[in-house]
């Protein structure tokens, strides 16, 4: 806990504890409900307050008192004290409600952990900007299964609505989760904007769906912002898209993939695809791995699907370190 770093209000919060409980109540007596549940909110994660730190407090609000040894405090315990003896019991009883509330999971961290048919259920109902703003919040693979489990005539629509997303106001993620508490009933608050959607969430998302998904949803963003479609196609990368890549970048990406791993995703692959993989490996490796797609039985296509998109993961990770270079996707410091 460093003093230099603490905002207002968890200054405040150390400052009361280190008076304590009965001059505490009778600060809050003269704070504002939302000033009270400001302080308490930081009150409530306190466990203990370094002496170094009260002490730095102290001399910034300018208090004479002696150097603290530092204190270990149950916060939640001095919280409620504290609120419980501001003398006006209703009051009390509203505001200590609130800050329990602040500490319970929200409605967004329980639909993470939600199996995503029931989250599709949930949402089912739901508008369709409502549906792209709690996705925007979720994990990609998770937004991704449930996306699997609505109806298919609106993933386009919510993917559009997620690819437009920027920052949303704490106003309208409260309603939201307002809304979702009355269906799961737990209570919550967000308190900061947060950074949700944009073109790049909608890219992951989509590469997390599975085969085919990409084609529906973009044919159908494509009928009402045909510019969006075209920015996100861009953004886009595939197991497919290896066959446009030259033949130096191939083989930096084959040599990170083991040939049982190349074998299993090549299962759907395009005759072209196979054919550029072939010509950047050694002709007994291109033998081998055709021998064994050949004596290769049923595969389901979950497997094939699975192993494509992890293949398509060492691209991206070898384009981040800047070790490749994608066409369409290297920007101004492309390499040279």
């Amino acid at each position: 806990m460093d003093p230099h770093n603490l905002s207002g209000t968890e200054k405040a919060a150390i400052l009361l504890m280190c008076l304590g409980e009965q001059a505490t109540a009778k600060v809050f007596e003269s704070l504002s409900d939302a000033e009270v549940r400001e302080i308490s909110r930081c009150m409530v994660n306190i466990e203990h307050i370094p002496a170094e730190v009260s002490r730095e407090v102290v001399a910034e609000f300018q208090r004479a008192q002696r150097a603290h040894a530092g204190i270990f405090v149950r916060g939640n315990e001095f919280v409620k004290k504290a609120i419980a003896g501001s003398g006006d019991q209703q009051r009390a009883e509203k505001l200590m409600e609130a800050v329990t509330w602040e500490n319970e999971a929200r409605p967004l961290e329980t639909i993470a952990i939600m199996q995503p048919h029931m989250v599709a259920s949930l949402l089912e109902n739901e508008h369709p900007q409502t549906v792209a703003l709690i996705l925007s919040t979720q994990k990609i693979d998770h937004s991704a299964k449930v996306l699997n489990f609505m109806d298919e005539s609106v993933r386009a629509d919510i993917m559009h609505r997620i690819a437009r997303i920027d920052q949303v106001s704490p106003e309208i993620v409260g309603q939201i989760e307002d809304a979702l508490r009355k269906e799961i009933g737990i209570v919550a608050r967000q308190d900061k904007q947060q950074q949700l959607g944009g073109i790049s969430r909608v890219v992951d998302i989509i590469n997390n769906m599975g085969q085919g998904a990409d084609k529906v949803i973009l044919e159908g963003i494509e009928k009402t912002d045909p510019d969006m479609a075209e920015e996100i196609r861009k953004s886009m990368f595939t197991f497919e898209d290896l066959a446009d890549l030259d033949g130096r970048t191939l083989q930096t990406i084959l040599r990170e993939i083991n040939n049982d791993q190349l074998t299993l995703a090549l299962k759907s692959a395009s005759d072209n695809l196979k054919e550029s993989i072939f010509q950047n490996i050694s002709g007994r490796a291109a033998e081998m791995i055709q021998d064994d797609l050949e004596a290769m039985g049923p595969v389901k296509l979950s497997e094939v699907e699975t192993m494509q998109q992890t293949i398509v993961k060492v691209v991206l990770k070898l384009e981040e370190e800047e070790k490749i270079l994608i066409p369409g996707r290297g920007g101004a410091d492309a390499l040279v």
